[in-house]
């Protein structure tokens, strides 16, 4: 008895082909219109390695004289981290359809929403040092803002998706709104809104290294100290650091995700 032929493999989607094609028709005009080359690559900067070994060899001395600018960039990511969970929860109610049943109302913090979320972290700094100048203010106020369009979008889109059961029941025993908010909607978006806030704290962490950059107060003040004064022993040190603390942070807040999902 002979085996069962194979089946044919199907053959791939004209779609799928097309989009292919495409792609790579675009990234190669992208290519060529930006003249993209990777031969500076290849050729190498004299200075490289001169550069390179300052990086190997760290200034471990120079993490303990900046620990006050690490102090800073920890607290400006918790107040800008807590003021933006706040903020952010508050917007997310009044930008699902779940929860805000004004359909203008909906379209105008949708609005509102798209905007915030615009801009990166850094235009927000520049944008927050040119109106309350150099320092941790204008870092914080950053974050916050750049937390609530995050927060905001993610809750929103939570909140969106609930199961609609209690919401039906809560209709049907003539809550009002924010009882129907309370009782059907924030149960339900508790968990997966936790775990957006331990994501933004994180991004903060990260994000205090560019905005600092720009005057916006933290650890990222010295790195672009250091880098201007060409101590890259120093600012190795400072990045060493910064990705063990993000590291540790990140390992932590894995484990709360777990326990809260």
């Amino acid at each position: 008895m002979t085996a069962p032929a194979r089946p044919r493999r199907p053959a791939p989607r004209p779609f799928f082909v097309v989009a292919g094609v495409v792609a790579v028709a675009m990234t190669v005009w992208s290519a060529i219109q930006i003249d993209f080359t990777l031969a500076p690559f290849f050729e190498g900067n004299p200075r490289a390695w001169g550069i390179v070994q300052q990086y190997l060899t760290p200034n471990w001395a120079f993490m303990a004289q900046v620990w006050p600018q690490w102090l800073e960039t920890l607290l400006m990511a918790v107040i800008a981290t807590f003021a933006g969970a706040l903020l952010g929860l508050v917007f997310a109610l009044m930008g699902s359809h779940t929860s805000n049943r004004s359909p203008w109302f909906l379209r105008v913090v949708r609005a509102i929403l798209s905007v915030l979320r615009s801009l990166p972290e850094i235009g927000w700094a520049y944008l927050m040092v040119a109106m309350v100048g150099i320092g941790s203010l204008a870092g914080v106020l950053a974050l916050v803002i750049f937390n609530m369009g995050i927060i905001a979008k993610l809750t929103s889109e939570t909140i969106d998706a609930v199961d609609r059961g209690p919401l039906e029941a809560a209709d049907a025993a003539g809550a009002s709104t924010m009882q129907r908010i309370v009782a059907a909607v924030l149960p339900q978006v508790w968990p997966g809104y936790f775990s957006y806030v331990l994501y933004v704290f994180e991004i903060n962490l990260r994000a205090s290294a560019i905005i600092g950059m720009v005057g916006a107060g933290g650890i990222g003040s010295v790195l672009n100290v250091e880098r201007a004064r060409f101590n890259y022993d120093n600012v190795s040190a400072v990045v060493v650091g910064f990705i063990v603390i993000v590291i540790v942070l990140d390992v932590a807040s894995q484990t709360l995700r777990k326990r809260l999902m």
